[in-house]
């Protein structure tokens, strides 16, 4: 069975859902993670947690978000991250290339992701987009008041941030930009990483892999990243397929 670790079925209507958990379970994607971008939103991927079998959720709010109401306090989003299917935080990190929000206030907001994921022990889902420095910065910072768990989402950054990833003990997971014929260096990277520390997962409705790419993403696409990247670790998809899922219940704890 495969996961896809991170995706956002909120963009889809109840009709739509239930279709794309059947194609899933055709493809062999037995559950996914839904993912919160707002906390106004919260109520919403736990509602869709609750409703479809196999469906797990996250609450946070998106660093391009986090400029729209004031930010959260950690202790709201502790409170939100204790209903039964939330299994994580965030997604939340830094995102410099569109700067919809203050540089300091997404710093900020990570920040208070990160004190979330502490005080509940849940994973702090990572959203690192051109901020490598001031991601592995703060990750590193904020680790000195005690562990956490985390995965940087949907990899796209450098080498450095990967490693650095890794050795604070944090995952990384792949999506379907490692099947973009431009994406040689992302291959490069993930081929590299440790078979115990990588994830699988589609951001849909975004970013479709090979060869759906331009069309809208579903879960059931996560296949054709899990088979790139089985194919860069010289195993069959099979094996893939349990291996990233026996990571996933061990980040995500709360799933198992």
């Amino acid at each position: 069975m495969l996961v896809d670790s991170h995706c956002h079925l909120d963009y889809f209507n109840d009709e739509e859902i239930r279709d794309i958990l059947g194609r899933a379970a055709e493809a062999g994607v037995g559950e996914m993670v839904t993912i919160g971008v707002r906390m106004s939103q919260a109520a919403d991927v736990k509602s869709i947690s609750e409703r479809f079998p196999g469906v797990w959720a996250t609450v946070g709010v998106h660093p391009q978000n986090v400029g729209e109401s004031p930010l959260p306090e950690v202790a709201e989003i502790v409170a939100a991250a204790g209903h039964p299917r939330v299994v994580g935080i965030g997604e939340s990190g830094l995102d410099y290339f569109y700067d919809k929000a203050p540089r300091a206030v997404q710093q900020e907001g990570f920040r208070r992701h990160i004190r979330a994921a502490r005080q509940t022990g849940l994973p702090l889902v990572v959203h690192a987009r051109d901020a490598d420095q001031d991601i592995g910065d703060i990750l590193r910072e904020e680790r000195a008041d005690g562990a956490f768990s985390f995965v940087l989402h949907c990899f796209s950054s450098g080498r450095g941030l990967a490693e650095e990833a890794i050795a604070m003990g944090g995952y990384v997971s792949f999506s379907g930009m490692l099947t973009f014929p431009k994406s040689q260096e992302i291959r490069d990277i993930a081929r590299d990483m440790p078979k115990d520390r990588i994830l699988v997962e589609t951001d849909s409705p975004y970013l479709a892999p090979v060869p759906f790419r331009g069309k809208r993403n579903e879960p059931s696409y996560v296949r054709h990243t899990a088979r790139v990247l089985a194919g860069l670790h010289d195993m069959d998809e099979e094996a893939m397929a349990a291996l990233t899922t026996t990571n996933f219940r061990r980040l995500f704890s709360k799933a198992a």
